[in-house]
């Protein structure tokens, strides 16, 4: 109870911090106007990898499309954002990269990496954090609110002992171990590492210790400290003609290696980025502060998430739809004051919708948000230029009855997989069609 109050308080916290952006883009002249499209009520969320760009190389579909979305002024017509997994690197060095590829403006304020939720997980901020990745990961640790951070390389140097699996990182001479370090009390798991075996290996001996890696195993504490990851892809698409490994691929390995040897499974204090529920909602907000810039005054109605990988962005938008309805049932349910035994809010009663697992909401919330101000819908759109192909692979027809689907589950093992939610609302050929068929949906000109 303690963990869902301190994750409400920073949802709170996040919530007003966007909304104070919002109102401080607001007052700025440039702004402050009404575009031809504020009668709309629609957002847009993209993934990046596979939709805009492969690898450095952008998809030659995306820089037109996003012509079109910005006027003469290169003011955005529609609230974009940009939802990815990727998290190597801060906001605003990704705003650039995307501002370069497209050749359009991208703010910072409208780039979500997979970590980003992490600044409501405000009850870890001040523990003594490993973090595992690469690029920047202690300066982003360090921009997300944590205070205590110790990188890979910094436990490296205090135990020099401990990674051997190179024989030329090992060790020359004897060594003395480092004195400093305090106790590892959580793991933070950006993305996928650069050297595997070193980070699985160390990561293994703070879950082993208790976060005291130099001691010897004496005995299994389980559970083990948290452990807090970002970015379940388990492939995702670069210049490559097939999917790569992703960050998913290292979690499998880091299960399957702490069920070998303690015989427990591997336990996440949060799962984030998508397709959990969490990732969404955040994504939400920033589109929320995205239409506030434009002058909108009446809220988003509707999202269109453009994705081109079903387990992760086509199963996290119609995830975060399932919960969007299952709120707008609890709305209606409080204001019809309805219902017998329920969920309380606000001193009311309501019925309880379906329950989701903590996994698919991503840890943040027990319960459905009553915001009025949330979306009405969220419409998935699959496009052919990523991890799904039309070639290479088929959207199964019937997905209730199809075995093959059910034995090549690439979601992560805490997420119950429903096939259903595989199914895009939307099949296209690449972002400029996901694009044109949106503003055909919602019955807007696309000049």
């Amino acid at each position: 109870m303690q963990r869902i109050r301190c994750l409400k308080s920073g949802w709170r916290l996040l919530k007003s911090s966007c909304e104070g952006a919002a109102q401080q883009i607001n007052t700025s002249p440039s702004s402050s106007r009404n575009y031809s499209y504020a009668h709309s009520s629609f957002g847009l969320l993209f993934d990046i990898d596979g939709v805009l760009v492969r690898g450095r190389t952008p998809i030659p579909a995306a820089k037109q499309c996003f012509r079109n979305l910005v006027d003469r002024k290169g003011r955005y017509k529609v609230p974009v954002v940009f939802v990815t997994n990727a998290g190597n690197c801060m906001r605003q060095t990704k705003a650039e990269q995307l501002s370069h590829l497209l050749e359009v403006e991208v703010s910072p304020d409208q780039v979500m990496l997979s970590h980003s939720p992490l600044r409501m997980f405000n009850q870890f901020h001040n523990m003594c954090v490993l973090v595992s990745g690469q690029g920047p990961i202690q300066e982003v640790a360090h921009n997300l609110g944590f205070q205590k951070v110790v990188t890979i390389d910094m436990l490296r140097e205090a135990y020099p002992l401990l990674d051997v699996v190179d024989h030329n990182r090992r060790p020359k001479d004897s060594v003395t171990t480092t004195k400093g370090l305090p106790p590892i009390e959580a793991v933070i798991l950006f993305g996928e590492p650069i050297r595997w075996e070193t980070n699985l290996q160390l990561i293994m001996d703070v879950l082993l210790t208790s976060g005291k890696a130099g001691n010897a195993v004496t005995s299994l504490q389980y559970p083990h400290i948290p452990v807090l990851a970002c970015n379940m892809d388990l492939l995702w698409m670069a210049e490559a003609k097939n999917p790569r490994f992703g960050h998913g691929m290292f979690l499998v390995c880091l299960e399957s290696l702490y069920k070998k040897i303690t015989g427990c499974e591997l336990k996440y204090e949060a799962l984030i980025g998508k397709p959990s529920v969490v990732t969404y909602n955040y994504a939400e907000l920033l589109i929320r502060q995205q239409a506030e810039s434009l002058g909108w005054t009446e809220p988003v109605e509707r999202l269109y998430a453009i994705g081109d990988n079903p387990m992760a962005d086509i199963y996290g938008a119609n995830l975060y739809n399932r919960y969007l309805q299952a709120s707008r049932r609890a709305r209606a349910q409080l204001q019809a004051k309805g219902g017998g035994g329920g969920v309380e809010y606000q001193g009311e009663t309501v019925e309880e919708p379906p329950k989701m697992t903590s996994t698919e909401l991503g840890g943040a919330s027990g319960v459905y948000e009553l915001d009025e101000r949330l979306p009405e819908h969220c419409s998935s759109i699959l496009v052919c230029t990523g991890v799904y192909s039309r070639e290479q692979q088929e959207l199964p027809s019937d997905p209730r009855h199809t075995v093959t689907e059910q034995r090549i589950f690439h979601g992560h093992r805490d997420f119950r997989f429903d096939p259903s939610l595989t199914q895009p609302s939307f099949v296209v050929q690449d972002v400029r069609e996901a694009v044109e068929l949106v503003f055909q949906q919602e019955g807007c000109p696309l000049e």
